[in-house]
């Protein structure tokens, strides 16, 4: 849980949230890539569109310190200066994220170098080693005096460490970074290198160690590297950039305590583990960039607002950038067509986003991405983007009362950075079992139940939640383990999907048969995997309740053993026919399911759903249509329901209760709530109420 304040006070995150008096609306704000004449506009557009917050200086190292300590602050004094005199909240940037050249030009040695060998050049972006000392000291510099000077100064709302840290560099293999890992690693392990020889299993392949001084980084090598060494330099690379987070955030909490802290994490990072890095700030924000020509590109999304709102303990958080239109990264990079930047800004809002931002206000005019779109486009104000981004900044100004409520979910599906990590490794059963994409294969059909779900950590205490849903865990310690079967032991219910629980943090199998750890409370026992052919499905059919069930199978079968367990859907093709694909399992005073096999998305929306009527757990809105989605926000007496329609079609919602049109208040709501194609509707509650019935 992020940073909180003394016993009776309130947080700096909560007097941010209070200052800022509403939903907070902005995005990167970048005058020193135009004339001076240009602010005087901008800041008479930001009071059209309603902006209360921009984030400040993120790309301004060499600015503001254009020779060796040599600083001058003057431009955006400024700058801030004219901001409060406007009313607008600086998110101020400690200005790390992109070395200087007179740094580089000093200290080459300060550059990365890639897995291969490659040293990697400036001229772009993150072109640092995050365990270069003297990288970190000039940065501790520069926070240091960048704090000292701004302290105090009545535009200064939050800090912005950093940028996206491990987007362009999640691991650096010099020969800094080599020191640092044999550091890392004789702290891990004690000073023992027996412990490390055991952890690593060094015995495979005559790779067993002496001396730390002996290893190296896991660079490319004749074939695969030892996947415990991967593992563990995964490991360390997340943590010496968090090192450099949590360097510059001692900083800034000595000079300016009273300032909140946050850094913008960013969708589908693999390098950086979230729920290890959210507690070091006191706002947790994140960078959104779904593709307009995804099927489906709400899934994603919903899939990251989760995770943020589960790492920051269900506060508040921040959407800090996402694309006006296009973005200029992708191979075809297309527009948000209208209405969708508005659908998908309320999408953060009904996950529990409290501040709604863009990369960037103005769109650049030259440097690699001057064709992503920005609030003011190279078009201008007489465009159909910048209309649109005043429309929605006039909007939410429409619902001050809607910060501080929050979203309660029954539901959790569990996510590990030490899984993702291990997973994808090398030298697996099948490359199909993606970390990414089979947490959607159970996020995407408890989405079109209408069920809201919450993202946690295995070690989560999950006592709260009716359902807990398992993707591909395919790493658990035995103390998670325990976690999980405490769970349903005391009445819990748990779905768990295949190849899960397989290694031990040190990527060791648990022997005995899989999921060993998992064996007692799941009530089966796995002696094979039998991983499928490129497009080869199974059918299955259901069995008891789900006797009307059925489906198709692919990517995966096990040949499962049940030792306690039921079957609910069983293979019906003639090698596998009659053998579980799913099973049930009563343990203690809980339930607990298997999933042996990758079930098509309607039957996985049938295991799902049993699961869900069984726990108890009813949609947020029931009868949805497909692609339409509901939300509840609670709390201080307060009330919102969010429906989101997703789909091209018009769509016709009963919403039981009382409600009244929060951005229209003279419109009253009648039981019926229509949602054009790509639709917004926001009501907010007529009754007291302090808990959802998600």
């Amino acid at each position: 849980m992020p940073v909180s304040g003394t016993a009776g006070a309130p947080s700096p995150g909560d007097r941010f949230w209070r200052r800022l008096g509403g939903v907070a609306f902005g995005g990167d704000y970048n005058p020193e890539q135009w004339p001076a004449e240009t602010r005087a506009e901008d800041l008479r557009l930001m009071a059209d569109a309603r902006v209360n917050l921009v984030t400040v200086g993120v790309f301004a190292w060499a600015r503001v310190e254009p020779t060796r300590g040599a600083y001058d602050f003057s431009f955006f004094d400024q700058v801030l200066d004219d901001l409060h005199a406007h009313g607008i909240t600086a998110d101020l940037a400690t200005m790390t994220a992109s070395p200087p050249p007179w740094l580089v030009h000093e200290h080459p040695e300060i550059l990365p170098v890639t897995s291969d060998g490659t040293v990697l050049g400036p001229g772009g972006r993150q072109h640092f080693c995050p365990s270069s000392p003297v990288y970190r000291e000039r940065a501790a510099l520069l926070v240091e005096r960048l704090a000292t000077h701004y302290r105090g100064h009545p535009a200064l709302g939050l800090w912005h460490v950093g940028n996206e840290y491990g987007c362009h560099i999640g691991a650096c293999y010099c020969e800094v970074s080599a020191d640092d890992f044999r550091r890392w690693l004789r702290e891990r392990y004690a000073g023992d290198i027996e412990a490390l020889n055991d952890a690593w299993s060094t015995d495979f392949w005559s790779q067993r160690y002496a001396s730390f001084d002996h290893i190296r980084p896991p660079r490319v090598a004749p074939t695969y590297p030892n996947p415990a060494q991967r593992l563990d330099y995964m490991r360390f690379s997340n943590e010496a950039l968090r090192g450099c987070l949590e360097l510059e955030a001692g900083i800034l909490r000595r000079i300016t305590p009273e300032v909140p802290i946050t850094t913008n994490f960013l969708m589908g990072l693999k390098a950086v583990d979230v729920f290890d890095w959210a507690p070091k700030v006191d706002v947790v924000s994140v960078d959104s960039y779904p593709d307009p020509h995804d099927e489906r590109p709400h899934l994603l999304p919903g899939l990251l607002y989760d995770t943020m709102r589960g790492a920051g303990g269900g506060a508040p958080w921040i959407l800090m950038e996402q694309a006006p239109s296009a973005v200029n990264w992708r191979a075809r990079n297309a527009i948000k067509q209208p209405g969708r930047m508005r659908l998908w800004s309320w999408q953060a809002v009904a996950h529990g986003a409290d501040a709604i931002l863009y990369f960037q206000w103005r769109q650049s005019r030259g440097g690699a991405e001057k064709f992503h779109s920005g609030m003011v486009p190279h078009a201008g104000t007489d465009s159909r983007v910048y209309r649109e981004i005043a429309a929605l900044g006039r909007e939410l100004a429409r619902v001050p009362d809607l910060p501080g409520t929050r979203v309660r979910n029954q539901v959790a599906i569990l996510l590990d950075w030490n899984n993702w990590w291990a997973l994808e490794l090398d030298s697996h059963p099948s490359d199909g079992v993606r970390h990414e994409e089979r947490l959607l294969d159970h996020y995407a059909p408890l989405f079109e139940l209408g069920v809201g779900v919450d993202v946690v950590p295995p070690s989560a205490d999950l006592t709260g939640y009716a359902l807990v849903v398992v993707p591909n865990l395919y790493l658990l310690s035995d103390e998670n383990a325990r976690n999980l079967s405490a769970y349903v032991s005391g009445g819990g219910a748990l779905v768990v999907s295949f190849f899960s629980g397989i290694v031990d943090e040190h990527d060791r199998v648990h022997l005995g048969g899989y999921p060993a750890p998992l064996r007692e409370v799941l009530g089966v026992r796995v002696e094979e995997f039998c991983p499928a052919a490129e497009r080869e499905t199974f059918p299955v059919r259901g069995c008891g309740a789900l006797a009307d069930v059925e489906g198709v199978a692919d990517l995966w079968r096990e040949d499962l053993r049940l030792t306690g367990a039921e079957p609910e859907l069983v293979f019906e093709s003639p090698d596998w026919a009659g053998r579980p694909a799913v099973t049930r399992h009563r343990f203690g005073e809980g339930v607990s399911r298997y999933l042996s096999t990758r079930l098509d998305e309607a039957t996985m929306r049938a295991v799902l759903g049993r699961a869900l009527t069984e726990a108890g757990v009813t949609p947020v809105v029931e009868g949805l249509p497909s692609g339409v989605q509901a939300s509840v926000r609670t709390g201080a007496g307060r009330r919102f329901l969010i429906l989101l329609n997703h789909t091209g079609d018009k769509h016709d919602i009963a919403v039981g209760g009382e409600w009244a049109d929060a951005l229209a208040p003279s419109e009253a709501v009648a039981g019926i709530v229509t949602l054009p194609p790509w639709g917004v509707a926001v009501l907010r509650g007529t009754e007291s109420v302090d808990q959802a019935s998600n």
